[in-house]
């Protein structure tokens, strides 16, 4: 007769897993995995079935993190213009708070991340559009959420090619002031 399945240690393999993986990105072998998590390979072919199986909730934990982080300091306030919410939100997501989820998913964003995350181009889009929107409806202007989105997205994206942190801030700033304001 088989052990019983332990959900306890299942979560607590998947979160070192997450955590190793947001620091040093998703690694081409289980070995690094395993060493993080402290047990070895088969325990984790064991828990998750597969190293893609594994790599694909790994993927989708990380994901939660960034989006419970992240959608809170996109949020709309209340107390504070929308365009200073987002100047703060820029700070943290082009940071180093936001750095390893950048590292992690930018591969999924191309057609090579596919197999791992089907769909994950438009997840990763439309799940900040709404917050997006709500921010922006506080400045009269709702429509331009997607532009909002493209432009983070756009200078991210330059961020990681160039490293260019004061050129892209300084964009991010610009922008900011021709929506309303920083």
């Amino acid at each position: 007769m088989g052990r019983h399945r332990q959900p306890q240690i299942r979560e607590r393999l998947l979160a070192a897993c997450t955590d190793y993986s947001l620091e040093h990105g998703l690694p081409d072998r289980l070995e690094p995995l395993a060493t993080a998590a402290g047990t070895s390979s088969r325990m984790l072919i064991y828990h998750f079935g597969t190293r893609d199986g594994l790599l694909r909730e790994i993927l989708g934990q990380a994901r939660q993190r960034q989006l419970q982080a992240f959608t809170d300091l996109i949020r709309l306030r209340p107390d504070e213009p929308y365009p200073t919410t987002l100047a703060r939100a820029w700070s943290a997501i082009s940071g180093p708070e936001g750095a390893p989820y950048l590292r992690m998913f930018n591969r999924l964003h191309d057609t090579a991340g596919e197999p791992l995350w089907p769909g994950f181009r438009r997840t990763a889009t439309t799940d900040w559009l709404a917050p997006l929107e709500a921010g922006m409806r506080s400045l009269g202007r709702p429509e331009l959420a997607t532009v909002v989105l493209a432009v983070i997205r756009g200078l991210l994206m330059d961020l990681d090619a160039t490293g260019d942190a004061p050129r892209t801030h300084q964009a991010f700033h610009d922008f900011l002031t021709t929506i309303g304001g920083a």
